[in-house]
């Protein structure tokens, strides 16, 4: 028996080395920060790996879950498995096995007198390489790592309960934000921990309403010692959702438990959630984590590079730290990318060109995102649409100016890296505006043939294509 788990553990780790190396493949081929955040979403639901001669069954968190990677990422994955496996060729699946509840002895009055109770699983599992210690800090986000740490050390209390952090992709909002559960997690094991994005929130009440069990929904997530909810920017989708989750969040507050939520936007900036919802979510602490100073970006690469398989030359993260600025998360695919190349060629030395060309494809993107003006988005919408630059940027509400107003509100938001402040201003207008007037565009693209032809015309004189877009 001893050597059949010894032969089964053996199995299983090995069968972890080739996913992670599979999923680190297929993750550096991935040259958009958001798709790779999706991406990176949805492995996190993964719990476990299992081989069985050729087959690989890969078990995740839920079953929407295990039906979106299916017909999202499979093909994919599969020949990233076949390149890390000496055999060449294999088969995967994807299940929705659900984890047994583990059972906790909590102390509730005097060591003589013990109650059992059954602890939350978190709908995603938190990531266990998220922690303070892994977080680089700097001066663009020591306010949120200071009240991330400020929440595990009193949660549930003071004023940072809710703690809302915002910022841009890729810019360390989820770290933190699991960093807190991981610690939480290793003072006080008894505690209920939940972690999960809005979406998944989101489907998880379309499940329950199907089966007809909201109270089991409600009873699940108010139950918890600790809410964190990544991208609340989703529940704009839903009036129902919002009510459902105002409620939840007031229960949870009312007793005491710590609520941690993330979002791109600060909420006075989230146009289509409910404003007593926006004064829940800052009736806490807010706090911005801003784009990283080159110093900080070299920093946060010579510590990824310490967990690689591979040396990588300080040099080389020199060069990535310079060349893309936009996104934390790009500069990672950057690295991870270099990495790949340096297991299968330890011996090269890679100079400024073949740099250049390894990761042209972030280069290119970086470049061309900074590229863009807003003064140069602005003339070529207004030129095109044959209004001033005076009325383009007027109080006039007429469709006629109304519209390339919000167009090259739109193009600045999607296709550069500006901050809303940064566009506000351009524009003279509030935040506000400038979201609605995104917005309004982004539904208006769906239906209107010309406009998205006008749009796409427009973006060709910068070297654009419509999907090429931020997020």
């Amino acid at each position: 028996m001893k050597v059949d788990l010894e032969m089964n553990t053996a199995t299983d780790i090995e069968s972890n080395e080739l996913w992670n190396k599979a999923k680190s493949i297929y993750l550096s081929t991935l040259a958009s920060p958001d798709e790779k955040s999706q991406v990176e979403r949805y492995l996190s639901m993964i719990v476990s790996v299992e081989r069985e001669g050729d087959r690989f069954i890969v078990c995740t968190s839920s079953a929407f879950s295990a039906e979106f990677l299916k017909n999202n990422y499979s093909e994919r994955l599969k020949k990233c498995l076949e390149l890390v496996v000496p055999e060449g060729k294999v088969d995967l699946e994807f299940k929705f096995r659900e984890a047994p509840i583990p059972s906790i002895i909590k102390q509730i009055s005097s060591p003589a007198k013990q109650q059992k109770i059954s602890t939350f699983v978190s709908t995603m599992p938190l990531n266990e390489e998220y922690t303070f210690d892994e977080f680089v800090r700097g001066p663009s986000n020591s306010f949120a790592l200071a009240a991330a740490q400020a929440v595990v050390a009193n949660p549930g209390r003071g004023g940072f309960n809710p703690l809302f952090i915002h910022g841009g992709t890729g810019l360390g909002k989820t770290h933190l934000m699991q960093a807190i559960g991981n610690e939480l997690k290793k003072r006080d094991p008894s505690l209920a921990i939940c972690y999960l994005t809005a979406e998944e929130y989101l489907n998880e009440y379309v499940n329950y309403m199907k089966d007809t069990n909201i109270p089991g929904f409600r009873a699940k997530y108010r139950s918890v010692d600790v809410l964190l909810l990544d991208d609340v920017q989703f529940f704009q989708k839903g009036k129902q959702i919002q009510e459902e989750f105002f409620n939840t969040f007031n229960a949870l507050k009312d007793n005491r438990k710590q609520i941690v939520m993330t979002s791109d936007l600060a909420p006075k900036n989230l146009p289509s959630i409910e404003q007593r919802l926006v004064s829940r979510f800052e009736g806490g602490m807010l706090q911005e984590i801003e784009t990283p100073s080159y110093e900080t970006r070299l920093a946060i690469l010579r510590k990824k590079a310490e967990g690689l398989d591979v040396t990588v030359p300080d040099y080389v993260l020199e060069f990535i730290a310079d060349k893309i600025k936009s996104h934390v998360r790009a500069m990672e695919g950057a690295l991870g990318k270099v990495s790949v190349y340096l297991s299968a060629y330890p011996a090269s030395v890679l100079s400024t060109e073949a740099l250049d060309h390894l990761l042209g494809d972030f280069i290119q993107k970086e470049q061309t995102m900074k590229m863009l003006d807003i003064e140069e988005i602005q003339s070529a919408v207004a030129k095109r649409y044959s209004v001033s630059m005076e009325q383009l940027l007027s109080p006039e509400r007429t469709q006629s100016v109304v519209t390339p107003r919000q167009l090259a509100m739109y193009i600045a938001r999607k296709f550069t890296t500006k901050s809303l402040p940064e566009i506000a201003k351009k524009f003279e207008k509030t935040h506000a505006t400038v979201i609605h007037g995104v917005r309004n565009i982004e539904k208006r693209l769906d239906v209107e043939s010309d406009l998205k032809s006008s749009l796409s015309e427009i973006l060709a004189e910068f070297g654009y294509k419509l999907s090429d877009k931020m997020d």
